[in-house]
């Protein structure tokens, strides 16, 4: 059985276990406390916790190949440039847009108080455990703690803001100094992603049942009222998807590219299926290359360039989805963002986008750091593993088709430029 079939049995396990264990015995039953303590909530902890384990080592050597992946940045010129403020301006927008749709739709809100109470009893205190970081404080406070005196103690304090300001700092000097020695540093860090990411894999070859002792919690404590939550929750992130698929990305391929829109989903309709079936940017890459330069006829250097960076860097989707999940979470469980918090999350969210490996489910760490960073309970994170799988077929999708829509603007301005 494929992982994303596990997970939905997981789901459905948790989900109509938790409501048949609420309808027949209640929240206050002690058997049921008992088997939350004891059970379900220690379960669902372990998964979390070998999630952050594995957060600082993705971040660094993600970051770090990120920028490595450039090139030499002093002969990098006009391409690798544009390509930068593209993808940094067109996350920023999509992060924007899932924001700006999850404060006016709230659909987070809408829990009883007594319901809420129950949810919180006990989740500062296992979320302490997880997450040691505070959020950093706003204005130049923050300007400068972004700066980390000592990388290390940032790390070890989950201060994962400065640790990665550290990894672009360090995948600067790595891309800049091309001596043998470097280039073996590099290929060790390029070692450390490969381990990372196949132990990311299988820790999320256990999501099934961490998903399942995490709703289960949730759903036992609040019954129905969690299902309509997290319709509210899918339907909030696709439909933030759709407006940033079909507006933002028509507006930048003819205002940027001098292409028609529909010239242009014409021609990445290929794509778009592949990375709507595999969930992994990475994965559709090939065929990216592909309709890049068969279909839409981009200049090949320009098309492989922007397309191989846009598959790890210019994640428009993952950024977006992380921010509403954050943004929805923090409304789940009545934690109020201030607009300092929520400026932190858009940056961290733009900086995720570009760390994050194109890879399924390859989103989930950052989500779960955020969390942390903000002070919103990380148990949260069950109930949007359970339909992760759907929305990380939607957010790939998303993430391919701007890259592409990337290598059209920048095509068009190497022609102009010659």
């Amino acid at each position: 059985m494929p992982l994303h079939a596990r997970m939905l049995v997981g789901f459905a396990v948790g989900v109509l276990g938790g409501l048949a264990a609420h309808l027949l015995l209640g929240a206050d039953h002690p058997g049921l406390a008992g088997f939350l303590h004891w059970v379900a909530q220690p379960v669902g902890k372990v998964f979390l916790r070998l999630l952050f384990m594995l957060v600082v080592p993705l971040i660094f050597s993600a970051l770090v190949l990120g920028v490595t992946g450039l090139g030499d940045l002093r002969r990098l010129g006009r391409v690798g440039l544009k390509t930068l403020a593209y993808t940094v301006l067109v996350s920023g927008i999509a992060v924007v847009i899932g924001l700006t749709l999850v404060n006016v739709l709230r659909p987070g809100e809408g829990m009883s108080e007594a319901a809420r109470e129950r949810l919180l009893d006990g989740a500062a205190d296992r979320a302490s455990v997880l997450v040691k970081a505070a959020a950093p404080k706003s204005g130049l406070d923050l300007l400068t703690e972004i700066v980390p005196a000592n990388p290390l103690r940032a790390a070890v304090d989950g201060d994962l803001i400065a640790w990665m300001f550290f990894a672009l700092f360090f995948g600067i000097g790595l891309a800049l100094v091309r001596t043998p020695a470097s280039r073996v540093l590099e290929e060790a860090v390029e070692g450390l992603y490969d381990v990372t990411m196949r132990l990311i894999g299988i820790v999320i070859a256990f999501a099934p049942v961490g998903v399942a002792a995490l709703l289960f919690t949730l759903t036992a404590q609040l019954g129905f009222e969690i299902v309509g939550q997290l319709a509210s929750y899918v339907g909030v992130v696709v439909l933030a998807l759709a407006i940033h698929q079909f507006v933002v990305y028509s507006l930048a391929v003819r205002l940027l590219g001098g292409m028609r829109p529909l010239t242009f989903f014409r021609g990445v309709e290929e794509a778009m299926i592949t990375a709507f079936s595999t969930a992994s940017s990475n994965a559709t890459l090939p065929t990216a290359l592909k309709v890049a330069e068969e279909k839409l006829h981009l200049p090949p250097h320009v098309a492989r360039f922007v397309l191989t960076i846009g598959s790890t860097a210019n994640q428009n989707g993952t950024a977006l989805f992380e921010g509403v999940t954050v943004l929805f979470l923090a409304q789940f469980y009545g934690v109020e963002l201030a607009l300092s918090q929520q400026l932190l999350v858009l940056f961290i969210c733009i900086l995720g986008g570009i760390g994050t490996a194109g890879v399924p489910a390859g989103s989930i760490p950052v989500v779960a750091m955020i969390l942390g960073q903000v002070g919103v309970p990380v148990e949260g994170i069950g109930l949007i593993l359970g339909v992760d799988r759907f929305l990380d077929m939607c957010r790939t999708t998303l993430n391919v088709t701007g890259d592409l829509a990337a290598a059209v603007v920048v095509s068009r301005g190497e022609r102009a430029g010659g």
